[in-house]
């Protein structure tokens, strides 16, 4: 087997290799030392890092039906009635991220409120199993959901006839893909939902061409023999370390993000140049992921979909709904984009949540 450290070494070189001569340029001991604060200022209200004295923080770890583990932090209200059963609340996080970032925010403001909160890692990514890391397979995301469903669900604490789900970016998706399986998930709400099936398949605003993803097929496929031959990975590095001088506004939005700050976090044994990366050859997975096929067969479980009205990923969002039939709503964040709705604490509709849980996770 070979050693851990020995993969990230041929990952970063792998990166330095592709990302082309700005990316280059960045010495490993430049990585080291990231300059966050001094060229970018924090955005009003943006708090993804936060904690709160009002709730308790438990790590936890459960298998799938892979036998995988996946790594969750569980937030209880403090003072919890154990010997009662309180409704609970399973958060995903972004797509390429871990629960660390937006996740454990969403779920502490939920615990806040006096649900049983827990953000997971999906398999591949944080501190959860699966390799290779940063690995896509979207069943496996979905099922994740399910098997955390199954953690809260055995909690004597936990009413397991009142579990919903918050799905933010990516994770909306893959929350909506459980659902229409896993009918223990009683309400659905998803924030800055992306459909990564369809934005693979087609770009942004159905962009790409048929014959554009050909051709990217096809170079994943290569890519796919040299990976087989070499045993490395080779990373695209569509999120820089260092954001090139014509970046298009979407890669400057997350690169403010998880490339600041503001919402970077690197788990054990990674480096920073590999969070968010994937590999191309992994990437194409997604063209075979449709989770809003059948959306319409969740109902009568109720579905809100939050999304900034500035969001370049709204497109989702309004096709979920679309397709979703009663009880579904669509509510717009005004004046927010994309990664407002991330960590911006001003801008995020706790009180939206709060009351759809409230209303649809009653005893």
């Amino acid at each position: 087997m070979r050693n851990p450290n020995d993969l990230n070494a041929i990952n970063r070189r792998n990166l330095l290799h592709f990302a082309g001569a700005g990316a280059t340029a960045l010495t490993l001991a430049s990585l080291a030392n990231i300059p966050f604060a001094e060229a970018k200022k924090m955005p009003n209200g943006a708090d993804n890092f936060y904690t709160s004295d009002k709730v308790d923080l438990q790590k936890v770890t459960f298998d799938t039906q892979y036998r995988m583990k996946v790594a969750g932090n569980l937030f209880t209200p403090k003072g919890l009635d154990r010997n009662a059963r309180t409704p609970a609340i399973v958060v995903g996080h972004p797509m390429g991220a871990v629960k660390e970032q937006s996740a454990n925010l969403y779920a502490t403001k939920m615990a806040e409120q006096g649900f049983v909160a827990m953000s997971i890692d999906l398999p591949f990514w944080g501190e959860s199993d699966g390799q290779p890391r940063n690995a896509v397979a979207p069943d496996l995301y979905a099922e994740a959901f399910s098997a955390a469903v199954d953690f809260l669900g055995t909690r004597p604490f936990v009413d397991r006839e009142r579990i919903g789900g918050i799905g933010v970016c990516g994770s909306g998706g893959f929350l909506v893909s459980a659902a229409k399986i896993d009918p223990r998930l009683k309400a659905i709400a998803t924030v800055s939902m992306y459909d990564m099936g369809a934005v693979t398949r087609n770009g942004y605003n159905k962009s790409q061409t048929l014959e554009q993803r050909k051709a990217m097929l096809a170079q994943a496929a290569q890519q796919r023999y040299q990976e087989f031959t070499t045993g490395e990975q080779i990373f695209r590095n569509y999120l820089p370390m260092q954001l090139p001088a014509d970046a298009d506004p979407v890669t400057r939005m997350y690169h403010d993000f998880y490339r600041t700050e503001r919402g970077m976090h690197v788990p054990e044994g990674r480096t920073p140049e590999l969070t968010q990366n994937r590999t191309l050859a992994g990437e194409i997975k997604f063209v075979n992921f449709y989770p809003f096929n059948d959306i319409e067969t969740i109902s009568p479980r109720p579905m809100l979909f939050i999304a900034g009205d500035q969001a370049h990923s709204r497109e989702f969002s309004e096709d979920a709904y679309a397709r979703a039939v009663e009880p579904k709503e669509l509510f717009w964040v005004r004046g927010a984009n994309h990664v407002d709705l991330y960590d911006r604490m001003d801008l995020i509709p706790w009180d939206k949540l709060q009351s759809f849980f409230t209303r649809h996770l009653s005893a």
